[in-house]
């Protein structure tokens, strides 16, 4: 393990410069793209549900869609749990990762919002059944595994281009049956890909001034969870999406771990120290096992 004083290299005043430029480039394009959710309900089609009680016939959604989008939601509602850790992690960093960190927070506030409201307004959810599922969620919280503010932009990264590629996906399964939806996942994944691209570039910066923090990478890359892990039925959630809805560990290596490991150029990386030299090599060993699953998958037919 790393001494503490390495540990602090994060907050490296010589990068300041570099992220604030990424952080500024941020905020201009948000202000391009800034939206509410209200712009995305179809509120004409709202009723009364003590006039008229929901039942199961009211989902127009396909099993796997609506499983897809409300899986989303149950993992958007981790938001503060979410925060909590970036603001404990950061505490003490430069002030524009202090400041992406509220931004971010306030870009993503929305997104379970809109979701939730979409599902019951268009009566694709059962409102009570929702209510229950969303507040055993955020009763049961969450914390990501990790204690330095580099594991955290890392697990960041991996978790918001994750995000997006899932709306991405899941928006062309259901663009035949619910064109609206469709539209509303891509909008949320916009926002997705901004706050993927800050966290990406950040990391880069960082092995720009030192390949040693590969040691970092490897750790957050290797032990990467979504939020949304702890929800109910998780695991099944996942194998309907991945077999109806586009989105699988085929199309999580193809588009996520694999794009990162290519953009940090991880194979090229020539780290000082003895344990960040065999993090590289070991993280490499795993993109390799990974790399050999998802082909014997895809060759099944599987996402």
């Amino acid at each position: 393990m790393f001494s503490e004083h390495y540990k602090l290299n994060v907050f490296d005043h010589k990068l300041e410069p570099y992220l604030t430029e990424l952080y500024r480039l941020h905020r201009e394009r948000a202000a391009n793209i800034d939206w509410s959710y209200h712009e995305f309900i179809p509120w004409e089609l709202g009723k009364s549900f003590v006039e008229t009680p929901w039942t199961i016939e009211q989902r127009k959604l396909p099993p796997a869609i609506y499983t897809a989008v409300e899986t989303s939601l149950l993992t958007e509602v981790n938001l503060p749990f979410f925060y909590h850790h970036l603001a404990t992690t950061f505490k003490g960093s430069l002030k524009v990762l202090q400041d992406f960190v509220h931004t971010w927070v306030s870009e993503e506030d929305q997104h379970s919002s809109l979701l939730e409201t979409y599902l019951i307004i268009t009566r694709n959810a059962d409102p009570h059944e929702l209510h229950l599922l969303r507040k055993a969620v955020v009763e049961g919280g969450y914390a990501p595994d990790f204690d330095t503010a580099i594991e955290t932009m890392v697990y960041t990264t991996v978790q918001e281009l994750a995000t997006m590629v899932f709306y991405n996906n899941v928006a062309k399964a259901c663009n035949d049956c619910d064109r609206s939806l469709a539209n509303l996942l891509r909008r949320i994944a916009k926002d997705e890909s901004l706050h993927f691209a800050f966290y990406r570039d950040a990391v880069k910066g960082y092995l720009s001034v030192d390949h040693n923090f590969i040691y970092y990478i490897h750790k957050a890359m290797t032990d990467f969870a979504m939020p949304g892990v702890s929800m109910p039925r998780f695991k099944d959630r996942m194998e309907i999406i991945a077999k109806d809805a586009s989105y699988g560990p085929v199309a999580y290596f193809n588009q996520v771990f694999e794009h990162l490991i290519n953009f940090w150029a991880i194979d090229k990386l020539q780290p000082s120290r003895p344990e960040a030299e065999k993090a590289k090599t070991d993280l490499l060993i795993y993109y390799h096992k990974l790399k050999r699953i998802s082909e014997r998958l895809a060759a099944k037919g599987s996402y």
